[in-house]
């Protein structure tokens, strides 16, 4: 039985029992910590729940172009339970861990039903958004080898996105939708803050290839 409370426990399982990609290393994963972290305690949520789910929830990534990629927050999830039960941490908790996990994955489509599962959605959807949103892009981007933006139309302004061929495709077809997709109001005032940021960068970027 390991005990668990710290949550260097975590950090220990991360690193010895899982593999990462850079846009989705240990480094992600203690931003989507301090970010549930703080909307937890704006939300009155189950701190316990939201901080394990948080720190569990990359626990299996798969590349963002392999054929199950979906599947990645499940098998998380699956995982995730399965370490939990060898804790000390509270039994009748962690299938709500395992929801919270299964459900923060925007390729997924599983719709979170508790409070802490939309908070671990939120946090994890923030990281993709500001100055740590656009660098993690375009790691995405340059890992698959896709050229940063069309060279005819950079901004899509007269073509349908399309975010499997162009990095910047991916700020219009997902990334600026994420506002309102956020489950708190807390989350998003900071995610519309981050995408203004964003949206300066285009900005500065059209200045500069035109």
């Amino acid at each position: 039985m390991i005990f668990m409370s710290e949550e260097s426990q975590y950090k220990e399982f991360l690193i010895n029992d899982c593999s990462f990609d850079p846009a989705h290393d240990l480094t992600h994963i203690q931003r989507v910590v301090q970010s549930a972290k703080k909307i937890c305690m704006q939300e009155n949520a189950d701190s316990e729940i939201v901080t394990a789910a948080a720190w569990l929830h990359d626990c299996v990534t798969l590349p963002k172009d392999h054929p199950d990629r979906s599947k990645s927050s499940i098998l998380a999830g699956e995982k995730a339970a399965e370490f939990l039960k060898s804790t000390d941490f509270p039994e009748e908790k962690i299938q709500n861990v395992a929801h919270a996990i299964k459900a923060h994955s925007y390729s997924a489509g599983i719709k979170p039903e508790t409070l802490e599962a939309k908070i671990v959605q939120d946090a994890d959807r923030l990281d993709a958004l500001g100055a740590i949103g656009i660098a993690r892009c375009m790691m995405v981007g340059g890992r698959l080898n896709r050229p940063l933006y069309h060279p005819d139309d950079p901004f899509c302004e007269r073509r349908a996105t399309d975010d499997s061929v162009y990095t910047i495709d991916h700020f219009y077809e997902k990334l600026f939708k994420l506002p309102d997709l956020m489950n708190t109001k807390s989350a998003k005032l900071l995610a519309d803050e981050r995408v203004e940021f964003m949206k300066d960068f285009l900005n500065r970027l059209s200045e500069e290839i035109r």
